[in-house]
């Protein structure tokens, strides 16, 4: 497993022992923004501010058995996501004010974009990029705007978008991960539909703080129309910062401010609900366990899931569950 941390490290740990690889830890010279990790493993790629007081940014790839260092050509303001393409050859970045650019893996150069994310007729200002994440065959890329009221899809070969939905507007910042599910047919996203509205003034004449409800629902989208596929994911009452989808695509964890519900994908299905403040969450390849950090707390947690509910989504006969989703990182504040 790889982390990444605002300690302006990363590193690698054995998951059969729980200690770190020592021998294996990067210390970069300025603060870590983000982290990708690509699908089989080899690279870790890293964002860091090299000139604060001008907000460039510095983009390296790391091998991870030679520590071999790449680095991407370009001047870019604040790349805030990064994504690998599942076969490995390309790097996708979201930046503050660049939108959006993809490098060649291979060489370190700039091959497309930038990929400008429009505002609608309902507001003059872009919405900020908060999660980019590449399809699963490589040839397009998702945007969700960090504030989770606008999705988008993208083609690399054609730098064209394909569809859109939501508008742009105001809220709370979540940056929650979202994920293409099996031959890219559907996007798994928190989303939220509804207008912010200023809060109402109080006796004093303040105005008291935005709605925190109305990002507390994960939705499935169709790829090619981003219309809602089936019924939604809902339980949580507080905005949901944490999401998982299982390799296989039959499991999907969420965590909010006190809580992480286990859902059966297909079913919709709540298996599980359990207290803690967790802030990011990602399954292991096997699906049997759950990775977690938690708010203020600069441990890794590794939760064993209980037998009663890997039986009810894998019946005994079944084989190992079968990879479909890339790896990810889990980065821990």
């Amino acid at each position: 497993m790889v982390s990444a941390s605002y300690d302006k490290t990363t590193r690698q740990w054995d998951l059969q022992t729980g200690k770190e690889i020592e021998e294996a830890r990067h210390v970069c010279e300025q603060e870590m923004r983000t982290m990708a990790l690509s699908r089989d493993g080899r690279w870790v790629v890293t964002s860091s501010t090299v000139a604060p007081d001008i907000k460039v940014e510095e983009l390296e790839a790391r091998d991870v058995e030679t520590r071999i260092v790449k680095t991407f050509e370009g001047h870019f303001n604040w790349i805030r996501c990064i994504d690998v393409s599942a076969d490995g050859t390309l790097l996708v970045g979201g930046s503050w004010d660049d939108g959006v650019l993809i490098w060649s893996m291979e060489t370190g150069k700039l091959v497309a974009g930038p990929f400008r994310v429009r505002a609608t007729n309902r507001s003059p200002h872009p919405p900020s990029i908060g999660v980019v994440r590449f399809s699963q065959d490589s040839k397009k890329f998702a945007i969700s705007s960090d504030t989770g009221r606008r999705l988008e899809v993208w083609d690399v070969q054609t730098q064209k978008l394909d569809v859109r939905v939501g508008e742009i507007g105001g809220g709370t910042v979540i940056n929650t991960p979202i994920f293409w599910t099996t031959k890219d047919k559907s996007i798994v996203a928190v989303f939220d539909f509804n207008d912010k509205k200023e809060p109402d003034l109080d006796s004093d004449g303040f105005r008291g703080p935005p709605p925190w409800e109305d990002l507390n629902t994960i939705y499935e989208f169709d790829a090619l129309t981003l219309e809602i596929v089936g019924a939604p994911f809902e339980g949580h009452t507080h905005p949901i910062f944490g999401l998982a989808l299982s390799f296989d695509c039959s499991l999907i964890a969420s965590a909010s401010k006190h809580t992480i519900k286990l859902w059966a994908f297909e079913s919709r299905q709540l298996l599980a609900s359990f207290d803690d403040r967790v802030d990011c969450l990602i399954f292991s390849p096997s699906s049997h366990q759950l990775a977690y950090t938690k708010w203020g707390d600069t441990n890794i947690y590794i939760y064993d899931l209980p037998p009663d509910i890997l039986s009810s989504v894998w019946p005994a006969q079944d084989a190992q569950p079968k990879v479909c989703i890339p790896l990810h990182v889990l980065s821990i504040c």
